[in-house]
């Protein structure tokens, strides 16, 4: 059996499932697309072909190798594409929380059957049919659990709102002694820098007390000062709009001092490793292209 243990988004990571990209399929239509970075790419005829994402994900693959870590993959569905590990499911403590994200990409669940299935029964949970959750809107932190989340009426409409109060509601249910701390995010269907698809396109915690924001990611002040002054101004690395375009809060944290960052973030890298952090730098660009980075691709399974 896998005894799931994931506290909060820095402490020593040993085991993780990556995403694949081995059968991805065509290129989708505009139509079928879930958010409005990749529609941008396949107008300008820039999608990333599945040559180039799968061998950003073996870069990957290389670094977690060489810290140790036990790597899963999904099972390769034919003409799916399975990149984002992190919307299907996540752990918060020792429970596998199966998420309930967009019907079109049930199957993407199922890849990871054979994980679930290591999992003792009374430590997974698949949460009420009415609750929308995605990772990537998920972060244990010790104590709390942030939350995304969007709650305007128009939530519906909005195919990049992913996680609602229902799911917020669930998860404050389901862990009684953690401060669930949500924060209302800005959505676009239509425009990638006005669209904070996941809370970590918009911020993210690392270790030694520090993390990374964008302001304008937050649709309420307060909710994002709150998050400033929780890590204290001086720990909070800022990125503008266009680096959260970029993708630059999407790092992953391997240890409390070791990151996984894209090559070409030049001023978080620097700042990084001003601060004390070794980081290891991969090409992702082109899996970037599809509205998610280095967090949006890993679904830590124990970290110590």
């Amino acid at each position: 059996m896998l005894k799931l243990n994931v506290k909060n988004e820095t402490s020593t990571l040993r085991s993780v499932v990556l995403g694949a990209a081995n059968s991805n399929g065509p290129i989708p239509k505009v139509e079928d697309c879930y958010d409005p970075k990749s529609i941008e790419h396949i107008l300008a005829g820039t999608y990333p072909s599945e040559e180039d994402m799968i061998n950003e994900l073996d870069a990957v693959v290389a670094v977690f190798n060489k810290y140790d870590v036990k790597v899963y993959r999904p099972q390769v569905i034919k003409g799916c594409n399975q990149i984002f590990a992190r919307d299907i499911a996540f752990v918060i403590d020792d429970i596998l929380i199966e998420a309930n994200i967009l019907p079109d990409r049930e199957e993407e669940v199922h890849a990871i059957d054979y994980i679930w299935n290591q999992v003792a029964e009374d430590k997974r949970i698949i949460l009420p049919e009415e609750c929308h959750v995605e990772g990537g809107d998920v972060m244990p932190w010790n104590d709390y659990i942030f939350i995304g989340t969007y709650s305007g009426e128009d939530y519906s409409e909005l195919i990049t709102a992913r996680t609602n109060i229902d799911a917020v509601i669930a998860i404050q249910e389901l862990f009684p002694n953690k401060i669930v701390k949500s924060f209302e995010l800005r959505k676009s269907n239509t425009n990638a820098k006005e669209n904070a698809l996941h809370l970590d396109c918009c911020f993210q915690p690392l270790g030694k007390g520090k993390a990374i924001i964008h302001k304008n990611g937050f649709l309420i002040e307060k909710e994002y000062q709150w998050l400033v002054d929780f890590f204290g101004k001086d720990n909070v690395f800022e990125i503008t709009k266009d680096e959260m375009y970029e993708m630059n809060s999407n790092i992953f944290s391997i240890s409390e001092d070791v990151v996984i960052s894209e090559k070409s973030f030049t001023r978080l890298n620097n700042w990084l490793r001003q601060e004390g952090f070794t980081v290891e730098e991969v090409p992702y660009s082109q899996i970037s292209k599809q509205g998610g980075l280095l967090r949006c691709t890993t679904m830590p399974l124990i970290r110590d």
